[in-house]
């Protein structure tokens, strides 16, 4: 018999029966989600990741994302499930997920160095037949050309990547792109479609059966590269037309126009168009960060990305466009940045998560900042802004008792939790970017 075939139907075997043991690497706001839902289909799951004070929290029942509550965790530790920072139990693994960071770097050039030492710490585990996923967004051509020869480089065994058909020496290599959206709740994670490319056809089969577990629909596609880029492409979409709806925006400011209103009359349209919405920029790990990634490979391919491209220059200006719009606004109540209080309202990246990641908000406290403002925050998701990998605030959330006191209160993230007319009457002056006050009259209101 083939043993390509015998290996997949091994490990497809232990899936079927739920004894096949599964790890999942960085316990972030994509890999704890996976990791729990792996845990309710009664596998063994073992969660890894470098940060101990995650690791911690979790073997004691608790929980560090917001949307995921404790007894979720508890729940999944009756189901076995535990965190380490010991890569050594890697070799106990049958299928291992890799779900760690991929930013930028300060010249806004793809950061791989999460999945290379991902890949270095796991490598000397590694055992023939595993199954090894990568599930962070990158560039096509990261698994092929990244992931795999460091695992063959650096394993102890002079074990394989199957290619073709796969040897009892080797160990099979998938991409499965994440397809996170913290804070959606009309679209449970199961119902939403996972796509897999495997390096070769057992290695998506396998995949396949694996994901085929907790979601109810799986996608093969030929390629690990097929699936690389159709996580870009799916970002990439949402970013060109987030930027055509912000430039409308600002054409539309200097018109008299309400933008909204705009939007929601063409929405009405029941065919050929998709409403986007405009903001004081974009967060979040995607969005803001996966066309950066595309334009980067695209230059080895001798290939300029204008159009996408122009859509990032779009979007990271519109932060500066925001504090533009504090300025003018503040100038006509004869006061001046520099020296003003001003409040912002909402520093997650989008509404009612604790997701800080690529947060516009956080562009936007600093730009005040540098011309002298004086900035406080208030968010309901966060008694503390601390130190991340692109800013240093350390600031405890302001109280919403004295709103008078602030020259200015700008709505940065719109939060359901939030009284909006009660922040109108009470407020000074409101700089609103996400059209929080809709239906609210006042001369104390601009809109950004």
């Amino acid at each position: 018999m083939n043993t390509s075939i015998v290996i997949s139907e091994n490990l497809n075997t232990k899936i079927d029966n739920r004894t096949a043991r599964v790890g999942v690497i960085g316990l972030g706001y994509v890999g704890l989600p996976l990791a729990l839902l792996f845990s309710e289909q009664r596998f063994r799951v073992t969660g890894f990741d470098i940060d101990v004070r995650k690791v911690s929290a979790l073997c004691n029942g608790e929980s560090y994302i917001f949307r995921i509550p404790p007894t979720d965790i508890q729940a999944a530790r009756r189901q076995s499930f535990w965190a380490t920072a010991d890569y050594s139990y890697i070799s106990e693994m049958d299928a291992v997920i890799i779900c760690v960071p991929t930013p930028l770097d300060e010249f806004h050039q793809p950061d791989l160095s999460y999945i290379t030492a991902t890949a270095e710490a796991i490598a000397p585990h590694l055992r023939a037949e595993q199954l090894i996923v990568l599930e962070s967004t990158t560039y096509p051509g990261t698994t092929e050309e990244v992931l795999v020869p460091i695992l063959e480089k650096n394993n102890l065994s002079g074990l394989k990547a199957a290619r073709r058909e796969t040897a009892p020496n080797e160990f099979l290599i998938a991409f499965s792109p994440e397809r996170e959206d913290p804070g959606n709740d009309s679209v449970a994670r199961r119902d939403i479609p996972k796509v897999v490319g495997g390096l070769n056809p057992a290695a998506t089969e396998s995949a396949a059966a694996l994901y085929g577990t907790i979601f109810n629909r799986v996608v093969r596609v030929s390629t690990p590269a097929v699936a690389e880029m159709t996580k870009l492409l799916e970002n990439i979409y949402r970013c060109v037309n987030i930027a055509l709806v912000n430039e409308l925006k600002l054409l539309s400011l200097r018109m008299g126009i309400d933008i909204w209103e705009v939007i929601q009359a063409a929405s009405t349209k029941p065919f050929g168009f998709q409403p986007f919405y405009p903001g004081p920029g974009l967060g979040g790990h995607c969005i803001p960060i996966d066309p950066f990634y595309l334009s980067w490979k695209a230059k080895q391919f001798d290939f300029h990305t204008r159009f996408i491209e122009l859509a990032g220059e779009i979007n990271t200006a519109m932060p500066y466009h925001v504090v533009t719009t504090v300025s003018s606004a503040l100038n006509q109540q004869r006061k001046t940045i520099n020296g003003a209080q001003i409040l912002v309202l909402g520093v997650a990246y989008k509404k009612d998560i604790d997701d800080l990641r690529e947060s516009p908000a956080l562009t936007i406290i600093e730009l005040l900042q540098k011309q002298g403002a004086k900035v406080g925050y208030h968010d309901p998701y966060f008694p503390h802004v601390g130190r991340g990998r692109h800013y240093d605030l350390g600031m405890d959330c302001a109280s919403l008792d004295n709103l008078e006191h602030y020259d200015c209160v700008i709505i940065v993230t719109d939060h359901s939790d939030y009284d909006y007319e009660k922040i109108v009457r009470e407020s000074q002056l409101v700089i609103d970017t996400r059209n929080a006050t809709r239906g609210i009259c006042s001369p104390k209101v601009f809109r950004s």
